[in-house]
């Protein structure tokens, strides 16, 4: 006998990946019949925190039919081009990370080697001088493509949307999509005694929700794929040396930034991002060199600001040995919890979606799905916590006890290999399900002074007159380019008034 089709989905959590998770399967679903509960717990924000997003939110936004003009309006968010780390000593140099491409090719060849010889060569431009979002960024400046930057190479932005607001905003679509709510504190997995599987959850008051599939989104706790079905969880404390997050809000800055700025001190790093009301202020460090009261004050002297609503947190990064245990599925930190540098805790809801959607079971008990989607996923995560990992290995912030811990930190096989092959020959080895393109990895790996020993031979091919004139060509078209584009605050208000064309 045929097994049934799953068309009953009920998704427990809170916050912005609960509503996230409902609405897509609802959104890419719905059409075909399968009906989608929500089961929401208290949420666990406060007015200082923020998400920090990375290009792919836009994307997700555009999927969803989420109108970025009434987004912002809404939240009071903001564009982001990028991060800028520094180092409030100035012992190191400042690393940009843009969303976007860094140079354009030179006779029909990749940029970046002729960057390497040019700066073997004594050239004193920096790579991310090459780069239009970066360039743009640090001039307060929005990026509005045209044909002229789309044929330069990519631009790309996120946000920094406060997180109360974002989770409002998303709870009010999934109800437009007509997805079922259930509010509750208790929410109790029902077991079938013969297989295992969820059948319903026990909600407080007698309540009940029964479905076939069940998408935890409940945060690290777990309380499906942990609690009821026992997934146990790979310790990643040794890659990274914080165990201690403060999130604060500080008053506005007069001109918004278009970019968020990591800005290193002996204790750890304060993370700055610029939203319409407030700046939302973050402090990552170790309870073993720094404690709360002086990260609340570190924080204030480091950001500069005055501070308040300042909530303390555990880190605890780590992933589920399984994402998808029989009848359910985790997604974001019940899945996998990264160290906040880079901000991606909604990209991995929206990878661990993805995935989902183009395995999800046609009934039965999906085992083949399940296998697939557990391999894609753990591979996901680790390349992504490779990324945030060598940033704290390759840092140069100083001989402190935090910054020495973080150059000491664990480094998988795949990140050692890809820092020896890119120290040999400026080159990035290929790896299944990387979420940060080529261009972020060498904008890292260089901006923490790696220095490839060579570089790819086939470049020496071009003229040494005609690559320096590129550079000069390159150089001006950034500059002139950067120089037409609106300022963030002035952006804002058109997108915030509905006349913003900027979403693609």
């Amino acid at each position: 006998m045929r097994a049934a089709p799953v068309n009953r989905v009920v998704v427990v959590g809170r916050d912005a990946p609960l509503w996230l998770a409902a609405s897509v399967v609802q959104a890419a679903l719905g059409a075909a019949g399968v009906t989608v509960q929500a089961v929401e717990l208290p949420s666990l924000l406060t007015a200082g925190d923020v998400h920090a997003t990375l290009p792919a939110q836009e994307a997700l936004h555009n999927m969803l039919r989420l109108d970025e003009s009434a987004l912002l309006r809404a939240t009071g968010g903001g564009f982001s081009l990028g991060q800028n780390f520094t180092d409030v000593s100035g012992a190191a140099p400042a690393l940009f990370h843009a969303h976007g491409s860094y140079g354009a090719p030179i006779d029909g060849k990749d940029f970046f080697p002729f960057w390497l010889k040019a700066r073997g060569l004594g050239l004193g431009v920096a790579l991310e001088d090459f780069s239009l979002t970066a360039v743009a960024a640090r001039h307060g400046r929005i990026l509005l493509p045209d044909e002229a930057t789309e044929a330069y190479g990519r631009t790309d932005y996120g946000y920094h949307l406060p997180a109360l607001a974002y989770a409002a905003r998303l709870k009010t679509l999934a109800s437009r999509q007509g997805v079922a709510a259930h509010q509750a504190v208790v929410a109790e997995a029902v077991l079938d005694p013969d297989t295992g599987d969820i059948l319903a959850l026990a909600l407080d008051e007698g309540r009940r929700v029964e479905g076939q599939l069940f998408i935890d989104a409940t945060g690290r706790e777990g309380r499906l794929i942990g609690g009821a079905l026992g997934v146990a969880r790979e310790n990643w404390r040794p890659y990274f040396p914080a165990d201690r997050l403060l999130t604060a809000s500080g008053p506005r800055f007069a001109a918004i930034p278009p970019y968020a700025e990591v800005r290193a001190w002996a204790g750890g790093w304060v993370g700055l991002y610029p939203s319409q009301a407030r700046t939302h202020v973050v402090q990552a460090y170790s309870s073993a060199t720094c404690g709360d009261d002086e990260a609340l004050q570190a924080a204030a002297e480091v950001a500069g600001l005055g501070l308040g609503e300042a909530v303390v947190r555990t880190l605890d990064p780590g992933r589920r040995l399984a994402a998808w245990e029989r009848n359910c599925v985790a997604i974001g930190e019940a899945a996998c919890a990264f160290d906040p540098v880079h901000g991606v805790d909604l990209q991995a809801v929206q990878l661990g979606l993805v995935h989902l959607l183009s395995l999800f079971p046609a009934g039965g008990d999906a085992g083949v799905e399940r296998t697939e989607y557990n391999d894609v996923m753990r591979l996901t995560f680790e390349r992504v916590r490779d990324f945030q990992s060598a940033h704290y290995v390759l840092n140069r912030y100083g001989a402190s006890a935090f910054w020495t811990q973080a150059r000491a930190a664990a480094v998988s096989p795949e990140l050692a290999h890809q820092i020896e092959t890119f120290q040999a020959r400026g080159e990035m080895p290929p790896f299944e399900h990387e979420t940060f393109p080529t261009d972020s990895w060498r904008a890292l790996f260089t901006g923490h002074g790696l220095r490839p020993e060579t570089h790819a031979p086939m470049i020496d091919r071009t003229a040494p007159d005609l690559m320096k004139s590129e550079f000069r060509r390159i150089l001006g078209f950034v500059k002139d380019q950067v120089l037409k584009q609106p300022t963030h605050d002035l952006y804002l208000e058109s997108v915030c008034q509905g006349d913003g064309a900027h979403g693609r």
